[in-house]
Formats: C-alpha cells, structure tokens, sequence
C-alpha cells in the first residue's frame, strides 16, 4: 500500500501534496517528489512538480510511447476528489517544465484535463525525468484562496498509434474469422480504411444476440450519419496495457462512499468475495480497497465499470475498428491472425518466480493467456496475469504477445471492451473524452456521464445494468474457442454485456492532440 507524506504551503492559498511512490506497475511507471510550489495569487495557479520514470521507453520513426499523466485534488481532506484543469494546452506551454534527464515533451490537449509526456527524439530504454513541472489552473475549476486541497499525481501508459490507412477484416463472405468484416457486394480479402472512408455503413443487424450475419463495410460511400465515429484512420493513444487491479484501486479509492458501493466488483454480482477468486485479489468492505497483486490483469469489469474508469481518467473507449488497427497495424490482413500478426499461439502454463512483478511465464512459446489453464508455480490457480509478462527483453512480437504498436495482450488475458459498428446504439458514438468526473446522482452515483458512450441515457449518467452499443474483443483467459482471440472474430463485437466476469477487463484510448 502506498504511504502518504504531506508538506504543508503556507502561500494564502494552503494546499496539501500526496506522494505516490512506485507502485510496481508494468514496466515500472513511478511518479514520485511531487511538490507544489510557484503558487500565483495574480493568475491563479500553482506548479506541480514531480519526477517520472518508466523502464522500457521508446520512440522511433513509426511511434512511441507515452504515459498519460493527470492531477486529482481533494478540497475535504480525501472524502472526495476532483479533476485539475492544467493552464495552457500545446507543446511544452509558457511556464511548464520538461525538467532535466531524459529530453521530454508535454503535450496538453485541447481540453487541458491532463497531458502526455513522450520521449522528444528517438531512443529506446529507461526513460527518467526529473522535476518535471505542469501548471495548475486552480481558478478555472472553482477554488479560492481559502480553500485547502491535496493534490495527486497520476499516470498510465500509453502507446501512439499514427495516423494512416489500415484494413479490416481477413477475407471475404465465404472465407473469413467469424463475421469479419467485409465490402459489401465483392469478394475483396479486407477493406481498407482510409482518409476518403469516414462513413462506414453496416447491413442491418440491431438485435442484442449474438450476430447471426457478417456485418459488411461500404468501402466507398458510407451512409451513416455520424462522420464523428471514430474509424481508427486518425491517430491515437491507446493503454499499453489492460486495466490492472493497482490502477482499479487507484481509481476506486478515490471515489466517494456511495460511488464506492457501486463501482464494488466484490459485490454479490461481481466475484461475490473478498478473497481470491479467478486470481482476482481485490477486497474491499469499507474504507480503500486493497489489491495484494497490483501488477494482475484486473477482470470482474463490467462495461459501466470500465467506462467510470474511462471517464474519471478522461480518456474514451475504443471502436472496434481501433481495435483491429492497434493490433494489426498498416500491413495487409492474414486470415485467422491474433494481435502479434501470425497464427502462431501457445498458452502459458507455468510461472517462475513470486508474483510481486517480476514473474515470469517459462513455458516454452507461450505468448497468450488462454484456455482455462490452471498454472503451475507462482500462485497457481486459473485466471489473469502480470500485464504484459511475455515480453521480455529482445523479445519478437510474436513472442511478447504484441499489437503492431506496442500494445500488449490484446488477444487473451481478458477480454477487451469496445464500441460496436454492429448496431444502431454503437453507431451513435462519437468519440467523446471523459471529463473527470462522474455521477453524484442519487441511484447513479459513480456511472460516467458521456452520453454519447453506449449504456448512458443521453441526459444523466444513467444505465447501471446497460451496455447497449458495447461489444467485446480479443478473448480472455478463459477462452478455449481460438476464433474468441482472432483480430477480425466479431461473434462478441455486438453482443451487449452488463454484467461482471472474470474474463471481462478492458483499456482506454485518447485522440491524439
């Protein structure tokens, strides 16, 4: 569990800072000496400084890595938390701080509600920067000088995903992954999403079950009315890794009481425990929640518990176009192919080491987490494991489980959360951000509030047990059925699942600034 330091500024305005040591997530992403300091009463803001650090960085010709990197502050002494709005957005804005070590920049969205922090030019390894400083605009979200806040730092990894053109699909109508993806009317192997391809029609399939048709693309003159959808071409941020129980509790424990009661994927429709179920090590009953495995692929989601995920970090879902673009990447399509971009997958079985983050699989080409093994070593049992345990160093992508970018497990471990084109409720997502904050309201509390995001009513942040427009891709560890895990399978990618499973998790993705 983390420990907590306070420095107290006594500047008019008194504020409070929380340090985060390392957590010990994949790839060991660490913030860390976060000060609050060069509070301006004329403009309103204080500076945030912090260093940061993460194993395992890299920028090339094609893409990098980022970390994703936001404020939450408490003004009642941690009962409940709010999202900061930084200053200025851009590159690098007046008065923000690359810091020194690694040559970074902060890239700040349009919306000011956190920034990306990337390697300035190629490199690859430990990306470590210190005294890295963002801006606080701590008027533009309602404080005033006799408030007292606490502020937290907070970061997730990210990959980029550039802009360009990509196919979906892996064959035609009668040689294809289960309702892949099609051109209507042809015999093409894949459809090519392209700049020109903004509007994507589907033939008509609304229901809730399972798709009893492939669902074609018009590769050449779309007739959907929503050009907001988002067809993957357009560059993005996605995580680099699955939710994983560490970034859940961050999360949870910063909502308030009631928010807390339903967001419990402990609770009687959840894993109905708190002890160990499915690898599962999350507790709670009152108070924070404890997770004595922060590194473990987080299952047990469902989708309005990822999409309050989604929302408090201010990020969105994925398409499921995204989906097969950051696992496939730029290159021609293979029938039958999983995330790494071959047909070649071995389950893992055993586990070398304690499962404190530096486990490892020993399994000879195991590269996916699949088929219901019970493992041997570590901690035995079925379910999860350390987000991205099979890349290793000099690893192939075939070998560390890969998406073309970099993003990792995105076939098996469990299963990935995503925006149908399927039916009409997913066609009307328009790709909006989060915004910090979610529901207070009585019988919604703690439900994200987009209401352009599948299972949310349009006025209120309503739809507890709806998932209408939502779909699910990649398989889980539970998957036995090898088309589950293919990139283009669809049997999943319409069918509307509220509820809580061991299999279900997901990641968030950002439009690229």
């Amino acid at each position: 569990m983390k420990t907590y330091k306070y420095y107290i500024f006594f500047i008019i305005l008194i504020l409070y800072h929380i340090s985060n040591p390392s957590l010990s997530f994949p790839n060991n992403l660490s913030i860390s000496n976060i000060s609050i300091i060069e509070q301006s009463t004329e403009d309103q803001t204080a500076k945030i400084t912090f260093n940061i650090s993460w194993d395992n960085s890299w920028r090339n010709q094609l893409n990098h890595d980022a970390a994703w990197v936001f404020i939450k502050y408490s003004i009642d002494e941690g009962s409940s938390w709010h999202h900061a709005t930084l200053k200025d957005s851009g590159t690098n804005p007046t008065d923000f701080s690359i810091g020194t070590g690694t040559v970074v920049d902060i890239i700040v969205p349009a919306d000011k509600k956190g920034c990306f922090i990337v390697r300035n030019s190629t490199g690859v390894g430990p990306l470590v920067a210190s005294n890295v400083k963002l801006v606080w605009d701590w008027q533009a979200d309602g404080l005033s000088l006799s408030n007292l806040a606490r502020v937290s730092v907070q970061g997730i990894e990210m990959v980029y995903v550039p802009q360009d053109v990509f196919y979906i699909g892996d064959g035609d109508s009668a040689n294809e992954s289960q309702f892949a993806f099609h051109e209507e009317g042809a015999d093409n192997l894949s459809v090519q999403i392209s700049t020109s391809v903004k509007n994507i029609v589907c033939d008509s399939n609304d229901n809730d079950d399972i798709d009893t048709t492939a669902v074609k693309v018009d590769g050449d003159e779309g007739i959907t009315d929503n050009v907001d959808y988002p067809t993957g071409y357009d560059a993005f941020y996605m995580m680099k890794y699955e939710i994983t129980e560490g970034q859940w509790i961050e999360f949870f424990n910063k909502l308030t009481a009631e928010q807390k009661i339903v967001r419990d994927i402990t609770s009687s429709d959840g894993k109905n425990s708190d002890s160990v179920v499915n690898r599962n090590t999350i507790s709670w009953s009152a108070g924070d929640a404890v997770s004595t495995r922060p590194d473990r692929v987080c299952g047990y989601l469902s989708w309005m518990d990822f999409a309050a995920y989604t929302d408090w970090a201010c990020l969105r879902p994925m398409s499921e176009l995204e989906f097969e673009k950051a696992a496939r990447g730029t290159v021609d399509t293979l029938k039958n192919e999983y995330a790494w971009g071959s047909i070649v997958i071995k389950s893992a079985k055993d586990i070398a080491g304690s499962e404190d983050g530096t486990e490892t699989i020993t399994t000879a080409g195991a590269n996916c987490c699949y088929k219901n093994e019970t493992y041997s070593g570590g901690d035995g049992s079925s379910g999860p494991l350390r987000a991205g345990i099979f890349a290793q160093e000099n690893s192939s992508r075939e070998e560390a489980g890969a998406g073309y970018y970099g993003a990792m497990d995105l076939s098996g471990s469990v299963f990935e959360r995503v925006v149908s084109l399927g039916n009409e409720a997913g066609r009307l997502f328009q790709g909006t951000h989060g915004d910090g904050v979610l529901s207070s309201e009585v019988g919604y509390e703690g439900n994200a509030t987009n209401s352009d995001w599948p299972g949310i009513d349009a006025v209120q942040a309503r739809g507890i047990t709806s998932a209408n427009g939502s779909g699910k891709k990649g398989g889980s560890w539970q998957s036995v059925d090898l088309n589950d895990l293919r990139i283009s399978d669809r049997k999943y990618s319409s069918v509307s699942d509220a509820a809580r499973g061991s299999g279900y998790g997901g990641r968030c993705v950002r439009t690229a600034p």
